[in-house]
Parts: C-alpha cells; sequence; structure tokens
C-alpha cells in the first residue's frame, strides 16, 4: 500500500463540509469589504521567494520545497502566500487600476517543518492583502476583517497582539541597540540567533528556545526607537482600534517571521489550536513590491490557516456547518423502474432537491435500510404495482406518513417536498 506522505492531510468526504463553512464565511465576509479574490500559481520561480521572504527567515533556510525543473530552472512551492501576490500584481500591471487594489485567496502553502496539532507541511490559508495605501486605516481594516471572521465563527477569547517595528531607518539603530545589549550572552544564544546575530538581529526577538527567551526578558524595545512618522503611524492604529472598541495588547515581542514586514505587525492568538496558538498573523509590508522588482508601493494584509481555523472550532464544540442531507431517495423495487428513476431524479435536481437513487441493485428492503442510514428526509418508491398504476409513494421518512399520486401529478410531490424540506 502506498501510504499519504508525512505532514499531508486528506480531506475525505464526511469532513468536506467543514472547509466549505469555512471558505464561505471567510469569502462573503472579505467581499463585505469589497475584497475581490485573486488566484496565483501553486509554484514559483525560487528567487522570488529568496527575494520577498528573506533569505535568513527560517522558511527560505530550513522549509521551502525546491527543485529544479526540467528547463534546470529552480522552482519552489510557495510557502506563504504573500509574495506570489506581489508577483502577480506588477506583472499584471494592478498598479495602473484605481488604488488600493484589495485581493484575498485561499490557497496551499507548502513548509517543510516537523508536523505538529494544526499544522502540516502542505496546508491552506486564507489571506487579504491591500496594496496601494499607506494610511493607518488599512491596517486597521485588514485587522477588523481577520476580527470579523472570529466574530462570526463565535470565536472567543482571542488575544490580538500588536507591535511596530518601524521603518529600515528605525531598524538600523534599534539592531544596534539589541546587539550591543545581547553582545556579552553571544555565546549562550541559540546556533540559529547567533546565526542571526549579524545577519538579521531583530529576528532574534522571534526565537522560540527558551534560553533565548530568558536573554531577551530585558531587552530593549523597538518601540523606544522609532522615528517620528513611524511612531506617529503606530499611534494612530492604536488609536483606531481603541475608536472601534477592539481590545489588544502592545506587545514588543513580535516581530513576524518575514524579512519583508515594516511597521505594523499583528497577531491573533489562542490557546485551542495546539502548540503554537497564532491562528492569524500579518502587518504591513511597505517594501516588499520594490523588492521583487516593482515600484515603491506600500501594503498591508494577513494570512490565517485553514487546518488550524477547524482544529480551534472543533476544540472549543464550535459548529463548523454540517453535512449535507439527502432531501429524496429514490427506490426502485424492479428493474423495469430504473427509466422512470433516472428521469423523476433528473427533474427534482433541476428544482435544486439534492437526490440519491439506487446504483447497487440492493434489495427493496436493503433500499429502504440505506436511505435511513444516508438521513433522506423521504423516499420515492417505485415497484411492479406503481408501474401498472403509473403512480409513485412519496414517503416522509420523518413522519412514516405514505402518499400515493400519479407520476404524471409530479407537481404535487413536488410541492410536498419544498414543504417538507
Amino acid at each position: 500500500m502506498i501510504n499519504i506522505p508525512k505532514g499531508t492531510k486528506d480531506v475525505i468526504p464526511n469532513e468536506s463540509y467543514k472547509w466549505h463553512y469555512i471558505e464561505n464565511v471567510v469569502k462573503s465576509i472579505a467581499e463585505n469589504f469589497c475584497v475581490k479574490e485573486i488566484r496565483t500559481p501553486t509554484f514559483e520561480h525560487t528567487e522570488l521567494f529568496l527575494r520577498g521572504v528573506g533569505d535568513t527567515t527560517d522558511i527560505v533556510n530550513k522549509e521551502m520545497y525546491t527543485f529544479l525543473d526540467k528547463g534546470d530552472r529552480s522552482i519552489t512551492l510557495k510557502p506563504e502566500g504573500t509574495a506570489g501576490v506581489a508577483r502577480a500584481f506588477i506583472e499584471n500591471s494592478l498598479f495602473n487600476m484605481p488604488q488600493p487594489t484589495k485581493m484575498y485567496y485561499i490557497t496551499p502553502v507548502f513548509r517543510y517543518e516537523r508536523p505538529q496539532n494544526g499544522r502540516l507541511r502542505e496546508h491552506h490559508q486564507f489571506g487579504v492583502e491591500y496594496f496601494g495605501s499607506d494610511s493607518p486605516i488599512a491596517d486597521i481594516e485588514v485587522m477588523l476583517i481577520a476580527k470579523t471572521i472570529f466574530d462570526k465563527l463565535g470565536v472567543k477569547n482571542i488575544t490580538l497582539n500588536i507591535n511596530s517595528i518601524g521603518c529600515p531607518e528605525c531598524r538600523k539603530k534599534y539592531n544596534a541597540a539589541l546587539k550591543d545589549f545581547l553582545k556579552n550572552n553571544f555565546d549562550n544564544l541559540c546556533a540559529t540567533c547567533r546565526d542571526r546575530f549579524d545577519k538579521n538581529p531583530l529576528r532574534i526577538l522571534d526565537c522560540k528556545e527558551d534560553k533565548c527567551k530568558v536573554l531577551l526578558k530585558d531587552a530593549p524595545k523597538v518601540l523606544d526607537y522609532l522615528c517620528e512618522d513611524c511612531l506617529n503611524h503606530h499611534k494612530a492604529v492604536c488609536d483606531g482600534l481603541d475608536n472601534l472598541g477592539i481590545d489588544y495588547i502592545i506587545n514588543p515581542q513580535i516581530v513576524r517571521g518575514l524579512d519583508y514586514y515594516t511597521r505594523t505587525v499583528f497577531e491573533f492568538v489562542s490557546n485551542n489550536v495546539g502548540a503554537q496558538g497564532t491562528i492569524c498573523g500579518g502587518g504591513r509590508y511597505n517594501n516588499l513590491v520594490e523588492e521583487v522588482g516593482g515600484n515603491s508601493c506600500p501594503a498591508v494584509g494577513f494570512g490565517m490557516g485553514i487546518e488550524r481555523l477547524i482544529l480551534m472550532l472543533e476544540n472549543l464544540n464550535l459548529p463548523c456547518g454540517e453535512e449535507q442531507k439527502v432531501d429524496i431517495y429514490i427506490a426502485t423495487l424492479t428493474q423495469d423502474a430504473v427509466g422512470i428513476s433516472l428521469k423523476l431524479a433528473d427533474y427534482f435536481r433541476k428544482q435544486n432537491f439534492k437526490v440519491e437513487q439506487d446504483l447497487m441493485m440492493r434489495s427493496a428492503k436493503a433500499q429502504m435500510k440505506y436511505a435511513n442510514k444516508i438521513g433522506a428526509k423521504f423516499v420515492i418508491i417505485i415497484g411492479e404495482d406503481e408501474l401498472k398504476t403509473n403512480s409513485l409513494i412519496l414517503k416522509n421518512m420523518q413522519t412514516g406518513e405514505n402518499n400515493m399520486m400519479p407520476i404524471d401529478g409530479i407537481q404535487l410531490a413536488t410541492q410536498i417536498l419544498k414543504e417538507g424540506k
């Protein structure tokens, strides 16, 4: 037997309704904010992620699925959604459209990491990206989209953590201060953070190693090194959240794991999704479009994992949609009734009913047992007696009531079915 690759998961038919539910909720909310869908390829040229995501990140250094194609080109399965959307924004000249350009996506992403509860090597992200606006209102609006999703799903006790990591000029000063703070404890840092010390010291704040967390307890805060413009932007974001009554925590440790972030960064955190509680993360990335070959363009967005959303709803015993019910099962008790069954099934499906019919050549008793097992609301029965009288029996499976009616008077059956739907 060939097994599924480690870190991947099948979405089997009796679970797919959960995905449909989540996808319908996030799409509906995105559309209420006038955000339109974009679909980008599953794989991109590796250079896009080296330039966009950053060659000092764990994603690029450790987690990307990269290979040479038959043309000897380096190709990577996308490890996140934003860089591909930025590439599409440039390549399709979306910057020439009225701004801002507001887009959402639902996409598979691939990261070679240790599989955990709610975190897979192939997982799926819902993301929102706004291009063209440098306004704090755009930052607030993308956070509000995420919060609206959680509210719609009925999820409570989620904490919004926000921070600002400033612009490149702010970070030069902060990186110098952070390195000065850590230099006497350099040998006590983990190997990854020692490597980050010169390449990208800010990312040391994102370390999950306990010994590094202890060393960083009294580290200087990036907010203390913001320039006037970045500080004003951060204050405007906080004021806007306050005005909307959205609770948040200013967390100086939030820096996000990707190099493209500038100014606002944020995470929504829950304790109901396993080892790592971040269920949505994002922020502003004003330099990304330029980094991947476009003109300077401000942008802000977020991503959230679909699997983690489903896991959270299950852990909280919250509704996650419901499996599709069968409206009508057509039981044929004789081979001569099959032609009529096919016509009836076609007719009722065109009337927007969910219809099953016997495909297994079951006995009459087995068909009724199967109809009950699949939860059919009504069963249409056509046997030899019904064929002789050109009629059918419509059985209400909830009440047990039987109605006999002529096949030619199918409109009456339709009316009964609609009333019982």
